[in-house]
C-alpha cells in the first residue's frame, strides 16, 4: 500500500510542476507573417471563366 501512495505522490508532484505556471506569452507580432505578392502575369490570368461560380459559392 505504501508503493501506491508513493507513486501517487510522484505523479502529483510531476503534475504540479507541469501545470503550476502559465506558458510564456507570445507577442501578437510573432503570430503574423508577411510575404510579398506579385501581380498576375496578364489580365486574362486575373479572371477565370467561372468567376460567377466561385463568387456565388457553387450555387
Amino acid at each position: 500500500m505504501d508503493q501506491v501512495s508513493e507513486s501517487e505522490n510522484a505523479a502529483d508532484t510531476r503534475r504540479t510542476r507541469r501545470f503550476s505556471q502559465l506558458p510564456a506569452r507570445i507577442r501578437l507580432e510573432d503570430t503574423v507573417g508577411e510575404r510579398p505578392t506579385s501581380p498576375p502575369a496578364s489580365a486574362d490570368a486575373a479572371v477565370t471563366p467561372d468567376w460567377w461560380l466561385i463568387r456565388m459559392g457553387g450555387i
